[in-house]
């Protein structure tokens, strides 16, 4: 059980650092003004609920495909 957490959770991070450079390229150029502007607004949760909608969208996916393919395989 602490595997699949374990598993879960690094794909849930690999997700967020993925997310955050395709929205926000200047995250390579200069990341501290983005940090500072993210302190300014206040919306230190913004990632993580766009990282968490896609989270759910990607698991309901894979979980789907997980389900037919053990139905090709019980075949």
């Amino acid at each position: 059980m602490s595997n699949i957490v374990k598993n879960e959770l690094i794909f849930f991070t690999i997700l967020l650092i993925i997310l955050a450079f395709i929205q926000h390229s200047d995250l390579l150029t200069n990341p501290s003004d983005r940090i500072e502007l993210m302190t300014q607004r206040e919306n230190y949760l913004h990632p993580f609920l766009w990282v968490a909608l896609i989270y759910i969208v990607l698991l309901v996916v894979r979980l789907i495909l997980k389900f037919i393919l053990k139905l090709f395989k019980k075949r």
